[in-house]
Parts: structure tokens; sequence; C-alpha cells
């Protein structure tokens, strides 16, 4: 019998099962307009949408996934995951249009949940407090890494081999954490600790969960700051290109604004100690709303195009801004939800995806060439997410009580 895997071992493993979802969104971004050259634009879809739709993927497969892990346990659920990961995946490599590569990046999107939400669920299950907190830390500050280094990794790959061997990276991991997972990690949830599947109280807790403003109200709110996220993402490649005639050096641009992210990420883990969430939140949504401001009005004056230096720095401040948000959200959201921890998280996870992708669809419908849509997606994201929060504060505290 294969030996089970020590304790730094296994924080390698679920940081490479975690960090598959950056992977699967940034490493593809550089070969976008060379998919867009190959593939030609159908009805209502276009390159934005292999980003924007992966995102609505996960919608289901978060919402889904938490309640199966708890039933069948972690391991079954995430090679359960990894599965459907690789049928889209080869679905999308074979694509000979952009319908089936949309479909097959849906796909894509439903089974990287599953190492989203159960990987974190077996840290759950195996470390508590401080203990948690410091795997958690390890963990994200070697995700971090990721959406700095992708696309200079998808770029390589595709230069070499084409956009379709980027594919073939994907497979490459989902195989190799699988093999891992099968073989040096051990179930951590034990049979006698398992939730057998009940649609009807599954039912009945969703709606006690979304019954409660504050929780309801703070979904939204992630989703807007998620949405400016995603419109990015979504639109990045163009808009370097279009605006600024960036194509080849595309990676390092968008590494330096990853990096505020990450830097954010790091930052939060004790700016949060000392100032408390709510008021790290409040910052982070006056930032984001500030961004949008001075973005419109450099849009304005520069007909679109703001000088780079200037939309880099606003960019920075901005993409800084939702690393702080990201992780202080999520906490207020989940205060009043610890008694119905697993289901709450999915659909806090869900929720936010799809108000996200309704966000990215709809301003990256204004896209033309410039900064305007980008401009007004930061304004409309902070400020929205800001009165959602504030007026959440008022709902009622009190935990969320499980139907039994």
């Amino acid at each position: 019998m294969t030996k089970a895997a020590g304790h730094r071992e296994r924080i390698v493993l679920y940081a490479l099962l975690t960090s598959l979802t950056a992977v699967s969104i940034d490493a593809l971004l550089p070969a976008l307009p060379v998919i867009a050259v190959e593939l030609d634009p159908a009805p209502f879809l276009s390159t934005q949408h292999v980003i924007s739709l992966f995102i609505f993927g996960m919608v289901f497969g978060e919402l889904c996934l938490g309640p199966i892990s708890d039933a069948i346990g972690r391991k079954k659920a995430l090679l359960g995951g990894l599965s459907v990961f690789a049928a889209g995946t080869a679905i999308a490599m074979s694509a000979g249009s952009l319908e089936m590569l949309v479909l097959g990046r849906i796909l894509q999107g439903v089974g990287v949940s599953g190492p989203k939400i159960a990987t974190r669920a077996m840290i759950r299950d195996q470390y508590e407090g401080d203990a948690m907190a410091r795997v958690m830390s390890f963990m994200f500050t070697l995700i971090i890494l990721v959406p700095m280094l992708a696309p200079f990794l998808g770029q390589a790959i595709m230069t070499a081999g084409g956009w379709r061997a980027v594919f073939l990276l994907y497979l490459a991991m989902g195989m190799v954490c699988a093999i891992w997972l099968a073989l040096r990690q051990p179930e951590t949830l034990a049979r006698g600790k398992r939730r057998r599947i009940s649609v009807s109280l599954l039912t009945q807790n969703a709606k006690r969960i979304l019954a409660n403003r504050r929780v309801s109200l703070l979904i939204l709110a992630t989703g807007f700051v998620f949405g400016i996220q995603l419109l990015y993402l979504s639109t990045a490649v163009d808009l370097f290109a279009d605006a600024y005639g960036i194509t080849r050096k595309f990676p390092a641009y968008f590494a330096a604004l990853a990096l505020a992210t990450g830097l954010a990420t790091l930052l939060n883990g004790t700016l949060v100690m000392k100032f408390g969430m709510d008021r790290m939140a409040r910052a982070g949504f006056v930032g984001l709303t500030a961004v949008g401001v001075f973005l419109l009005l450099g849009s304005a004056l520069w007909d679109g195009r703001p000088p780079l230096a200037l939309f880099m720095l606003l960019g920075f401040a901005g993409f800084f801004s939702v690393g702080i948000l990201f992780g202080n959200m999520n906490a207020m959201a989940m205060r009043s939800l610890g008694e119905v921890a697993g289901l709450g998280a999915s659909l806090i996870a869900s929720g936010s995806s799809l108000v996200a992708t309704g966000f990215a669809l709809g301003f990256g419908a204004l896209y033309e060439g410039t900064t305007d849509y980008l401009a007004l997606g930061f304004l409309v994201a902070g400020a929205a997410s800001m009165v959602l929060s504030e007026v959440s504060a008022s709902g009622d505290p009190s935990p969320v009580r499980p139907a039994r």
C-alpha cells in the first residue's frame, strides 16, 4: 500500500489542485486572438465568452459539489470533478467551432469546482484554528504566483504548439492531480460523519440562508466585485492590443496587475487583525469606486485611451482593492452561517459567480477598444457593492438555524 502524503506534500497537492482554476483562465488569455482568427465568431458568442462562461460552469459545480463531498467523501468528489474537467478539456481541445469550445469550457468550469470546493473541505477536516489558518496562508501564497506566471506559460506553449496545446497542459495537470490524489491522499471525511443528500432538506436550508438579508445582499456585493475582475480577464488581451498596441508583452503587463491582487491578499491577513474586516471592506469599496471615477475622467480626457502609465497605476489600485475585498467579503457573508457552513459556502460561491458572469457579459458587450467600459465597470462595482454591504449591516445578525 502506498504511504500517505506528509504534511508539506499535502499542502503542495492542495495548492496545485486549487490553482487549476486560475491556470485554466490565465494561461489561455494569450491564445484568445489566435482562437478568434481560427474559429469564426458565432451568433451571440465571442472569445470573451471563452473566459466568462467558464465561470458560468463553475456556478453549477460550486452549488453541487459541496453537498456531494459531504455525502460520498472528499476524495471521490475531487476525482469526479477532475474527470468532468478532463472531459471538458478534451471537447475544447478538439473543437472545430467556437460553440464547441465554449461548451468544453463550461464543462471545465463545472469540473474545476471539485478541486476548489472539496480541497477546502479537506483542509477543514484535518486542521482547526491557527493550524488551519497557517495552512491556508501558505497555500494561498503559492497560488498567488499562478496568475502572474500562467500567461507566460500559456504564451510559450502556444508559440511552440498552437493554442490547442494549452489544453494539453490542462489535461496533464488534471492527470497529475488525479494520480497524486488517488495514490497519496487518504480520505479525510470518516464514513460516520457523512451526510446523505436530501433534496428537501437542502432546499429548506438554502431558503433559510437566502432569506437572511445580510447574507443575500453580501452574495450580490461579492458578485459585483468578482464581476469587475472577470470583466477585465475576459477583455484584457483585446484591451491592451486595441488601446495600447501591446501583444507580445501582454503577459508582463498582466502579471503587474495580478501582483496587486496577490499583494493585497498577503497584506490583508495582517491588516484585518488590526482594523477588522468591516473597515477593511469599506476601504476596498472606496478604492474601487475612486478608481472608477478617475479612470472615467482619464478616458474622457484622452478619448478612451489614457496614458499607459496612468492606466496601469489605476489598474493596480483597483485590483489591490479587489484583493482586499475578496477575503473579507466572504468572511462577512459566512458570519451567520456557522451551523450551515458547507451549504452556505457553496451558495456564496455559486451565487457570486452567477452575478459576476452576468456583470461581465453585460459590461463586456460595451467594449469598443477603449477603457470606457472598464472605467464604468469599476465605478458600478465599487458603488453598488458598497451600498449593498452597508444595507446588509442592518440585517439580522443572528445565526441561521438549519432545518433538521
